[in-house]
């Protein structure tokens, strides 16, 4: 078995003047507008229960994310040179920034409700498997006696593919 090095990240490249500032917080608002689309959609489908039809969103999503990342990060190294030049256009930028992230803990509330339902449901089956499979006898005061839910326990297999 080989193993291989983790992969270098390439450092972002900074930000030489006012206009290319411009130009990343055009790109930013472009990305946002994007992913926002995709992040509506993928509450929307949760919320309808079409789970395979979100999994199909995340490469897009991930693509958005990163080029995200990487020009705030690159926005976020150059603001203290820039900062005067920038004026008004880095504020518009906070405030979209600021109801994106808004929209996104909506999305990430949707997506822990979808996982924590997943999750009871799932639970709620073995715990039912378990009981049903446990053995139905009585012990030596004649009453039924329960086993050893690790004992009576039996694997669940989940169809993951939706």
């Amino acid at each position: 078995m080989t193993f291989s090095a983790p992969a270098q990240e390439t450092p972002l490249r900074p930000i030489a003047s006012a206009d290319e500032a411009r130009d990343v917080i055009r790109m930013l608002d472009e990305t946002v507008t994007a992913l926002s689309a995709v992040i509506e959609e993928e509450s929307r489908l949760v919320r309808a229960g079409r789970l395979s039809e979100v999994a199909r969103l995340a490469p897009r999503k991930t693509d958005f994310a990163r080029a995200y990342l990487t020009d705030s990060q690159r926005l976020r190294d150059a603001l203290p040179r820039l900062r005067g030049a920038l004026g008004r256009d880095i504020e518009g930028a906070k405030a979209r920034h600021a109801a994106f992230q808004t929209q996104l803990q909506a999305n990430l509330t949707a997506l822990a409700t979808a996982h924590a339902v997943s999750e009871g449901i799932v639970r709620g089956v073995a715990g039912e498997v378990a009981r049903t499979t446990a053995p139905q006898t009585y012990g030596a005061s004649g009453r039924t006696s329960t086993a050893d839910p690790r004992q009576a326990a039996r694997p669940l297999a989940v169809y993951r593919s939706l």
